[in-house]
């Protein structure tokens, strides 16, 4: 197997991305109007709200496309894989997608629906420091506030892409972007936010459909 790796840094005023890209396959599969893809998070647990989020933002930008796309989201896959692709059930590894693909039935279902991609998402957004101060008085003429207070914000996302046709990894995309979101204030708070969650979905989308060969609106 050979693998081609580039990686991309882009800043910006707030934040700063990297995005990493991994090819297994020398002349990866363009998808076709014939085939779909589906978004799906790789958790253990469905209840991760930041994960959530992220998977909707991510399967939002793609099915922007869908004139030339078609996209499932993970809910809709599951419920017509169920139970081969919940959380506790969903293959990890080539040789469990191997075996799952020979499961009665689970072919068909997969064929029928025109899936030949699975995304599988992991990551999340944590804040990782705070600092600065600000205080608030009532005076006279209202409530005023004085200072500065800020923090930091890291989304770090992978997006493993599998081709069910082939039954293997043909590639993985992350996203790493960090940024400070700054909170200044004289007389009225003016939030400065650095929406780190929401460049590394922009920024994952658009390396998801140029590793599948699709061209940017």
């Amino acid at each position: 197997m050979i693998s081609t790796v580039w990686v991309l840094v882009i800043t910006t005023a707030c934040s700063t991305a990297t995005i990493e890209q991994v090819r297994h396959r020398v002349v990866p599969h363009v998808l076709n109007n014939d085939e779909a893809l589906v978004i799906i998070t790789n958790e253990k647990s469905s209840s991760d709200e930041t994960e959530v989020s992220f998977s909707d933002c991510l399967y939002d930008e793609l099915k922007d496309d869908s004139s030339i796309l078609t996209v499932y989201s993970g809910g809709q896959f599951r419920d017509e894989l169920y139970p081969w692709f919940e959380p506790r059930t969903a293959p990890t590894s080539h040789h469990a997608l191997t075996k799952l693909m020979h499961q009665p039935g689970v072919r068909d279902k997969i064929t029928k629906m025109k899936v030949r991609y699975v995304v599988w998402l992991n990551g999340d957004t944590d804040q990782v420091d705070q600092g600065g101060s600000m205080t608030c008085t009532v005076t006279p003429f209202g409530i005023g506030c004085f200072g500065l207070s800020w923090w930091d914000k890291e989304s770090i996302y992978e997006a493993s892409i599998w081709d069910l046709k082939l039954t293997q990894s043909v590639g993985k995309i992350s996203a790493e972007v960090s940024g400070t979101s700054y909170l200044p204030a004289l007389v009225l708070p003016i939030p400065l936010i650095a929406r780190t969650q929401n460049t590394a979905c922009e920024a994952l989308a658009a390396q998801v459909k140029e590793f599948m060969g699709i061209s940017l609106r």
